[in-house]
């Protein structure tokens, strides 16, 4: 009798703390890292890296960001995460962002990319001071088209939870499964879309940026809608493939905060 064979799984753990300008704390841990490269900016950049390569069965993952007041930070992802074929317990990912009074954190990853078969639980959790800004973006990519990959089993659970003062200011759950992988073509669901993204803006006055974002919606091929309250704009789209849909989301991002996108992006 052979005895069952235990895997490895992939571990980590990353933290970054800014304050006035200056690096309060840096922690790293297991296959998680944070670089701060060197810019010429008005706000310092923190890469986040997976160095395990990708997600699967039983990882974990947990990036952290917290700013101090009066802080401005942008926060990313040094390239593409990707989730690969798990059975049984599924990859956990978190990120956690605090940002205090006066504070400004632009949280803009690079793209998730989900293989057949991949299993993820992700949480994105913000905690806002009254007056401080915060911009998101997550977008997901359902294989690469360029390799002829297609999707058709997938467990995702993929949550966003915005809180200013202790309030709930947004919540905004998205799921994903086989069952509704085979509906992808319906109207309510994917309407056939491989790569999809969601923008949200909260911050004072963040409603009055709904016309010049629906305005920047000039990608072929994508479709997008957007909608805000008072202090948030939410901003969702989808497209065929991932390139139309990464460009159109640069220009929104752009549209918000004229050259602030991250350098790996443009790399």
């Amino acid at each position: 009798m052979f005895d069952a064979v235990h895997m490895q799984r992939s571990e980590g753990v990353a933290r970054v703390a800014l304050s006035g300008g200056r690096l309060v704390e840096l922690s790293q841990s297991g296959s998680a890292k944070a670089l701060l490269p060197r810019c010429h900016g008005a706000r310092p950049e923190i890469v986040f890296l997976n160095t395990s390569g990708g997600l699967t069965a039983g990882d974990r993952l947990d990036y952290r960001v917290d700013l101090g007041p009066s802080t401005r930070a942008t926060a990313t992802t040094q390239t593409a995460e990707r989730a690969y074929r798990a059975e049984g317990v599924s990859a956990q990912a978190r990120v956690t962002l605090s940002v205090a009074a006066g504070g400004m954190l632009d949280w803009l990853p690079q793209e998730t990319i989900l293989f057949d078969g991949a299993s993820l639980d992700r949480e994105t959790v913000v905690d806002l001071a009254e007056n401080a800004s915060f911009l998101g973006l997550e977008t997901i990519v359902l294989g690469r088209a360029a390799m002829g990959e297609t999707v058709s089993r997938l467990s995702l659970s993929d949550r966003r939870i915005i809180r200013r003062a202790g309030r709930i200011e947004v919540f905004d759950p998205f799921r994903l499964d086989d069952s509704s992988l085979a509906r992808g073509n319906a109207p309510a669901l994917l309407q056939g879309a491989r790569a999809i993204a969601v923008l949200i803006l909260s911050a004072p006055g963040a409603e009055v940026q709904l016309p010049a974002l629906r305005a920047a919606l000039t990608e072929p091929d994508v479709t997008a809608a957007a909608s805000a309250l008072p202090g948030r704009v939410v901003l969702r789209a989808h497209a065929p493939d991932a390139w139309p849909l990464r460009r159109q989301m640069m220009r929104l991002i752009e549209t918000l905060r004229p050259g602030a996108l991250p350098r790996v992006w443009q790399s």
